[in-house]
């Protein structure tokens, strides 16, 4: 800055009216620094107009550092005065959580999809925002009334009114805000309760028409349901995708589906992947949770990517999708994708089931019920109290989990009796309810040990081919405990489990076939039976084939694999064969081939 206008700005410092015209012509010429200390100079000495020019610098951060609070302060000196504009202006900040884009996007910003919510440094105050619009708007401020017309209308806000919103949006029409437009027509969409009046629909339309990204996704919503005008899956992808452009997250979410699945546009799975990728980084949860669906099942092409469906996963579920939770839980239960971490699991199951997610409420039961999960790491869930309130209004299912909770003690003391009870309740209508009540009687756990009422409940199990009730029943033909002795029927009831991949059933057909039961003996038949069970990991079947190998029972003998099967039986919890392990006889070392001599022969005779 030269002499010269270094002196101008001090002479007009003398005055404040000076000041403010000069720091006027600074601003005009883009010198917001020396602008900026005039109008304060204008401001400190109470005039209305530089009071909210300051409050602008710290709002724009020309010539000074961003301060939404410091521009508030400034406008409400102002605003105090009677400035509408420096009103309008106050109203924005508080509106949109005291951001500093709040007065230069308020017209655009309005009833775009979370605008107001992402406050970055206070949240929203709705009653404050409206007491300073209102005089504004009253006074014609075509922005003021929107954020009126906006505030009034905001289902989010306790003093709700439609009725009070339609007039400003109406008067914003008439200033030509197509706003208003959307204003209405969203409104009246509200009001209607699922309609579409005609008259909404064309307010929609002449927002649409003047190129408001919200109005073309609200015309795509009602093209896609086909409410009060024809579905039309073509006119739809082509609004959603003309929101999409302009970063609506909900259109970029619906428009990608449609271009991933070929809905109304061409199918196109890259690029709908890529925008609905970009729906969920900006806080789509549905869209991200699309995402994460699409690498679980992979392309046809390329198989299944479970380390990326799990970061996608977490991002819908950190943004409160349920279901997401759910299945990163389960990912992290099996090991897919991720390290195997049932404390983490648990993390991820609670948080589905405190959203609500009645699976992951017996997800997390069962965890805990395994004991899977580290005391230190994982708190205790109060998943009997779920179960518990919702067994009372008569759900079956959660009926059937609180009993589960009773019997084994999940967050709450031991009761089987409790637990009988509310088992033979859930009986009614849960499969598994059938099977858990039938053992109870056939051992009397809760209640009187009655075999014969066991088998009813077992048998309607068997009838659906459920292998717990198949072995069960298999169990009580092979004692007689409840009715006839009937081995027969017993190896039947097996085989069906084993048919349905059950390696207890396997393995029961196994100890039948080897003899000692009132049906014919056949060794080949229990080896073969033994091996499939153990082949399925059952720990005594590991021992028995390891006897049948080790002797020679309907095979050769071969004490190497015999050995195998040994130490995969000790591996499995079977002390025993640790018995059988040092039984077995070393195979005799084959003999090391004798060195050959070499013999001198002579040249001489």
């Amino acid at each position: 800055m030269s002499i010269k206008q270094d002196i101008s700005d001090r002479v007009a410092a003398r005055k404040p009216p000076k000041a403010l015209a000069r720091a006027k012509e600074l601003y005009a010429e883009g010198k917001y620094e020396r602008a900026l200390k005039l109008f304060s100079v204008a401001a400190q000495a109470g005039i209305a107009e530089a009071e909210r020019e300051v409050g602008r610098h710290y709002l724009t951060g020309e010539g000074v550092r961003r301060n939404a609070v410091e521009a508030a302060r400034w406008f409400m000196r102002a605003a105090e005065k009677g400035d509408m504009v420096a009103s309008r202006n106050l109203a924005g900040l508080y509106m949109f959580g005291m951001r500093e884009d709040a007065v230069s996007h308020t017209g655009a910003s309005l009833f775009t999809q979370g605008a107001p919510a992402e406050a970055e440094n206070t949240p929203p105050d709705y009653d404050t925002a409206l007491r300073w619009a209102l005089p504004a708007a009253e006074a014609g401020d075509t922005d003021a009334q929107l954020m009126a017309g906006f505030i009034y209308s905001n289902p989010t806000w306790p003093q709700r009114d439609d009725a009070k919103a339609l007039p400003w949006f109406e008067k914003a029409v008439q200033a030509g805000a197509p706003q208003g437009h959307l204003g209405l027509g969203i409104t009246l969409l509200r009001q209607a309760a699922g309609e579409a009046p005609d008259e909404a629909i064309a307010h929609i339309r002449l927002a649409a028409d003047a190129e408001l990204p919200t109005a073309h996704y609200y015309l795509a919503l009602l093209y896609d349901m086909g409410v009060n005008l024809p579905a039309d899956p073509a006119r739809a992808a082509k609004h959603y995708g003309i929101a999409a452009k302009a970063n609506l997250s909900n259109a970029q979410a619906k428009y990608g589906f449609m271009l991933f699945n070929g809905i109304g546009i061409k199918a196109n799975q890259v690029e709908g992947e890529s925008w609905l990728r970009r729906a969920g980084l900006a806080g789509d949860p549905e869209a991200a949770a699309l995402v994460a669906e699409i690498y679980v099942r992979g392309d046809g092409k390329l198989p299944p990517n479970y380390a990326e469906a799990a970061s996608w996963f977490r991002t819908a579920a950190e943004l409160g999708h349920k279901n997401s939770a759910r299945a990163l839980g389960m990912l992290y239960l099996t090991g897919t994708g991720v390290p195997r971490n049932p404390d983490e699991a648990a993390i991820w199951f609670r948080r589905a089931a405190e959203a609500g997610d009645e699976t992951a409420k017996a997800d997390l039961a069962s965890l805990l019920l395994s004991g899977q999960t580290s005391p230190k790491l994982t708190e205790p869930a109060p998943v009997h109290e779920w179960f518990e309130q919702a067994a009372e209004t008569g759900d079956l299912i959660a009926a059937f989990n609180y009993a589960v909770c009773l019997a084994q003690g999940v967050g709450v003391e031991r009761d089987e009796i409790r637990a009988a009870k509310w088992m033979r309740r859930a009986a009614e209508g849960v499969l598994n309810a059938q099977y858990w009540y039938g053992v109870m009687l056939a051992e009397g756990r809760g209640v009187d040990a009655n075999p014969e009422e066991a088998r009813v409940w077992l048998q309607k199990c068997a009838d659906v081919e459920l292998p717990d009730g198949l072995i069960a029943l298999a169990d009580l033909c092979l004692k007689g405990a409840g009715g006839p002795r009937d081995h027969e029927a017993a190896r039947q009831l097996y085989e069906r489990a084993a048919n349905r991949g059950d390696p207890r059933g396997m393995f029961a057909l196994g100890a039948m076939y080897g003899g000692g039961h009132d049906i014919p003996t056949d060794r080949a038949r229990s080896l073969a039976c033994y091996r499939a069970a153990a082949e399925r990991g059952h720990p005594l079947a590991c021992l028995m084939l390891g006897r049948y190998l080790a002797h020679g029972i309907a095979t050769e003998v071969d004490l190497a694999e015999a050995k195998h099967w040994f130490t995969q039986a000790l591996n499995g919890g079977i002390a025993e064969a640790q018995n059988d392990l040092d039984a077995l006889v070393p195979p005799e070392p084959e003999p090391e081939p004798e060195a050959e001599t070499e013999v001198e022969t002579s040249t001489t005779e």
